[in-house]
């Protein structure tokens, strides 16, 4: 899990093309002043090309955190 979690800052950081960004489980888009509309999408496209894993948008749509992202990453790589 901690492996995705360093995968998902540096995704994010290219995203929001800031290396100071720190994501934790309970980060929320909410908590980064980056994290608008338009880089969610480009942060979930990322990720899923990045771990080669696809998700619907239900299942995007339900997590509350970059916890929840963790998991949905995990449980698809089995």
């Amino acid at each position: 899990m901690a492996e995705i979690l360093k995968a998902l800052n540096h995704i994010f950081q290219d995203v929001v093309d800031d290396p100071n960004v720190v994501l934790n489980r309970e980060t929320t888009a909410q908590d980064v002043d980056d994290w608008d509309s338009l880089n969610h999408i480009t942060f979930i496209v990322a990720i899923e090309k990045h771990f080669k894993v696809k998700f619907s948008s239900a299942e995007i749509r339900s997590w509350k955190n970059v916890g929840d992202m963790c998991d949905a990453i995990a449980t698809s790589l089995g």
